[in-house]
């Protein structure tokens, strides 16, 4: 740690005592450390300015509270009397290093202590008795600190009595290793390079430093060495045994692997004399599945019965089995799958109320809970990096996109979209040479900025052939030994025109791009620089730099650890470096891969994270192609957790809702076909169609809340007339008061086929089509019954049948109804439009042999009705209704929607889960 680091540690131990931070505080407590570190290093200077920027730009980040969709169903509340008696050892000592020895600001700190109680009170208490599994999922974003949020998980699990604690840590030895890596320093204490076991004499690490915490035990049976993932033989020979002193293992998703370790797992169990299967008996398990979207997913098509449910026989993948096995083979068990693309796993098919169970158990659905974590103010994420536009529909404002993305158009001739494994590359394209020059660029500006030891990175990802990987990186190797040699040596007459290059770089790329940021971003350690400061950089940063090609056949390894000073790499690769695995300092990325695929790309951006100090000095190249997907992935994305947190708001469970996610035009997909099995693609459509609020809550703040917006809006309406049966009438209302209605109203998440944001979708695009212009609003009085007084009007109540009395939350109409047939064209349609609607209806009858013998018709019916309104008008019915509960005398507004028939090819398209599609139309798969 340099005297800066230390000074910044004392620093911000100092600004724990105050509840929020400003910047005259900060300057105020750097002093008298200033003095005291003066004193015991006299003649050291330290960076006064640079102190104070990285301090205040530390202590200047916000983090929103995170959103939960849980279903507590055989789930015992237990944290909250449990909590005084734990002794939290892991969990103080892991946020002290937070503390002093990373320098976490306290505002993130505490968000992380309160969230990873939030998933630790979501797991079951591992003290209670009897049979218990709880399934969960925690979704962040790529790049944005997932292993921090698990890792306090694991020290509080290990605290409260968990046993087993196994770590999925994506498909490869590389990310398997870094992960071991964090949680030797974070959790672990010790070296697992030199010992699995714990002892007093083990070479510390990490928080293993901190001798203040005393003795913390805990065992690893797999290491932090390349090759040190689980293996049967060394776990014979150690000296202990599952549930005595905690265990951790950190593991990748090989066959082979999780095969030798259930078979390990289950030799010390028992056979169950009713199923014949092994379990093992109070040895809580806590299984963390991080990447849990990547090989965890069953990819096999399901075989189900008639009503839907699995049968089973059905044969999952093997990792998704292995790790159901596991998790049915013990007693006591919770699962919490990590991930920042929750596109497949929102698609695994649910549990069913059948009683049937896969012979390897549940699938990996989350059935217990699903949390959202939100990005912290100062992460960098798709939004941010390629803007977002305006979209009405969804309701988001447009932000723009950060000017470091650079379009490459002239890849094609040297490196094809489409190649084979044996293509030969001869020379790089001039983009990507430019691309090299500026990442030497953005080096020597970093350690101008004075980030001298930090790790600096480029990615390179342009194909998935190791063989060609390993000629791109000869050419890149070959290109960076020659910019080397004419820094340092020019090039006889002209030994200043690389300089000369460079500087034209600096002030075309880069200059304007730091004042645009500076006035984008809120991050005082980006400063703006002179090129005599950036030049006196030059050589160090481009000598510092090495080539290495990341994938499964080169031997090169992204070891930052072992470079205390800073490592400087051109990272080459394919899909090792797409998932999990950390670019440290990640400056510059030239990205070629096509995919087709949400999640895939999104695992792909390792330029996505946190970029302190040096925003402003990153680029990515890329195809305009991929950056119009990437686009679309933005507001996919944003969609996605705006349903989240709707459903969040509404009391939502994993299982009662699906979610949602739009699919791209051109064919992007949200995630591989195979890992869809139990989705549908939906276009949703209200053409011809109407829709109901026909399930409600059984929520008296709801209901007051629901029925002060349809008050205070029907006063914005004007005066009334007043129709038969006492009913009221308001005509030629313009269909943007319509969607403001709807915006602000609360529905019940069954109600799918009258969900206001959807709803407000379709009427916008239909008002871009000069449609859906004019409505009519009926606000209906029974004419009988109780009276309210709505908007100055006296209206008498409706009363509908609950056809769900015994659910204490929801109140679900009669016969699925709310409308009553003859409201929707006695109303709004003239007596031609009537007698026309009437004679479709008629003619229909006539020509459906079912319906010979019976009466003919004497009212039009809803299709018919729907057919001959013009298309530029809409109607609107509002239900005032007797509520449901004995202590409310606020009525319950219901609303039906009748829509015309539009001939425009107006929809909105999503691929939904098997939940989301029984929700609004059963179980018929026609």
């Amino acid at each position: 740690m340099n005297l800066l680091d230390i000074a910044k540690s004392h620093v911000m131990v100092n600004l724990r005592q105050y509840d929020i931070v400003t910047s005259d505080i900060i300057k105020n407590t750097i002093q008298p450390v200033l003095a005291m570190l003066h004193a015991l290093y006299p003649g050291q200077i330290i960076d006064e300015d640079r102190l104070y920027r990285d301090l205040l730009s530390i202590n200047n980040v916000y983090v929103a509270n995170e959103t939960q969709l849980r279903d507590d169903r055989d789930h015992v509340v237990w944290l909250p009397d449990k909590k005084s008696e734990i002794q939290w050892g892991f969990w103080n000592r892991y946020r002290n290093y937070l503390e002093d020895v990373k320098s976490y600001p306290s505002i993130v700190i505490s968000k992380l202590h309160g969230l990873t109680d939030n998933i630790l009170g979501s797991l079951e208490d591992p003290k209670r008795q009897g049979e218990w599994d709880r399934r969960g999922m925690v979704v962040g974003y790529v790049q944005s600190g997932k292993t921090l949020n698990y890792t306090g998980l694991i020290c509080k699990a290990a605290d409260a009595g968990y046993k087993l604690i196994i770590v999925m840590a994506g498909m490869h030895n590389d990310l398997r290793s870094q992960t071991q890596l964090r949680l030797d320093e974070d959790f672990l204490g010790y070296d697992t390079r030199l010992s699995r076991q714990y002892s007093n004499s083990n070479r510390k690490v990490g928080v293993g430093k901190l001798i203040e915490h005393g003795d913390l035990v805990i065992h690893s049976l797999t290491s932090s060495a390349e090759d040190g993932d689980y293996r049967t033989q060394i776990a014979r020979n150690v000296g202990f045994m599952l549930g005595g002193d905690p265990v951790i293992l950190v593991v990748k998703k090989n066959a082979s692997v999780l095969q030798n370790l259930l078979r390990w797992i289950q030799s010390d169990g028992r056979v169950d004399p009713e199923s014949g299967e092994i379990v093992r008996d109070n040895i809580p398990l806590l299984l963390i599945d991080d990447e849990a979207d990547n090989a965890s997913v069953d990819g096999k098509q399901a075989k189900r019965d008639e009503n839907g449910n699995i049968l089973e026989d059905t044969d999952p993948t093997t990792i998704n089995r292995l790790i159901r096995q596991l998790l049915k083979t013990f007693q006591k068990s919770s699962y919490v799958g990590y991930t920042a693309t929750p596109f497949a796993n929102i698609f695994i098919y649910p549990p069913d109320d059948s009683g049937n169970v896969n012979k390897y158990g549940e699938d990996l659905f989350p059935r217990s809970f699903i949390i959202n974590l939100p990005a912290p103010t100062n992460y960098v994420g798709p939004v941010q990096v390629f803007g977002l536009d305006d979209d009405g529909e969804l309701g988001l404002d447009e932000h723009l996109g950060l000017p470091i993305v650079n379009e490459v158009s002239d890849y094609e001739p040297y490196i094809p979209d489409r190649h084979k494994k044996d293509y030969h590359v001869k020379s790089l394209p001039p983009t990507l040479k430019k691309a090299i020059k500026v990442f030497v660029v953005s080096c020597a500006a970093r350690m101008a900025r004075g980030q001298i030891t930090d790790h600096k990175s480029m990615l390179i990802h342009i194909t998935r052939f190791t063989a060609v990987q390993g000629l791109i990186k000869d050419l890149v190797l070959e290109e960076v030994t020659r910019l080397q040699n004419l820094l340092e040596f020019g090039s006889g007459n002209s030994s200043n025109q690389i300089f000369d290059e460079l500087k034209r770089i600096w002030e075309n790329d880069f200059i304007g791009v730091t004042d645009d940021i500076q006035s984008m971003v809120d991050d005082p350690q980006i400063i703006s620089l002179r090129w005599e400061q950036v030049e006196d950089h030059l050589y160090e940063a481009a000598a510092k730099i090495q080539v290495k090609a990341i994938n499964g056949s080169a031997k090169d390894v992204l070891d930052y650890r072992d470079h205390p000073n800073g490592m400087s790499v051109i990272a080459i690769g394919g899909d090792k470096l797409s998932r999990g695995i950390t670019l440290e300092g990640l400056s510059v990325s030239y990205y070629l891969r096509a995919s087709k695929m949400y999640d895939t790309l999104m695992q792909m951006g390792r330029w996505f994270g946190y970029r302190p100090g040096y925003l402003d000095l990153c680029r990515l190249y890329t195809s305009e192609e991929l950056i119009s997907w990437y686009k679309h992935i933005a507001m996919a994305n944003e969609e996605l957790r705006k349903e989240f947190d709707y459903m969040a708001a509404t009391g939502g469970t994993p299982m009662d809702y699906g979610l949602r996610v739009r699919t791209h035009p051109d064919g992007l997909q949200i995630t591989s076909s195979n890992k869809l099995k139990h989705g549908t693609k939906m276009a949703v459509s209200f053409s011809g169609g109407i829709s109901e609020t026909v399930v409600f809550h059984k929520n008296k703040e709801i209901f007051e809340k629901n029925y002060a917006i349809v008050n205070s809006w029907l006063y914005q309406l004007g005066i009334p007339e007043q129709v038969e049966g006492g009913s009221w009438r308001w005509k030629e209302i313009n269909g943007e008061k319509i969607i403001e209605l709807l915006e602000g109203f609360g529905t019940h998440p069954l109600s799918r086929k009258a969900d206001p944001t959807t709803l407000c979708k379709y009427i916008r695009k239909l008002l871009l089509e000069d449609e859906l212009k004019e409505w009519t609003v009926v606000l209906i009085s029974s004419g009988r019954g109780m009276e309210k007084n709505i908007a100055g009007r006296n209206v008498g109540l409706i009363n509908r049948k609950d056809d769900s009395k015994e659910d204490p939350k929801k109140w679900m109409l009669s016969k699925g109804r709310l409308l009553s047939p003859v409201d929707e064209y006695k109303y709004d349609l003239d007596e031609a439009e009537i007698a026309s609607a009437l004679e479709a209806t008629i003619s229909a009858w006539r020509n459906n042999p079912k319906r010979r013998g019976k009466e003919v018709p004497k009212v039009p019916s809803g299709p018919y009705i729907r057919a001959v309104r013009s298309k530029q008008r809409g109607l609107l019915l509002l239900y005032p209704l007797l509520p449901p509960l004995p202590d409310c005398e606020t009525p319950v507004i219901g609303y039906s929607i009748s829509f015309p028939k539009s001939y425009k090819s107006v929809q909105v398209e999503y691929l939904v889960d098997t939940t989301y599609w029984r929700n609004i139309y059963g179980d018929d798969e026609e």
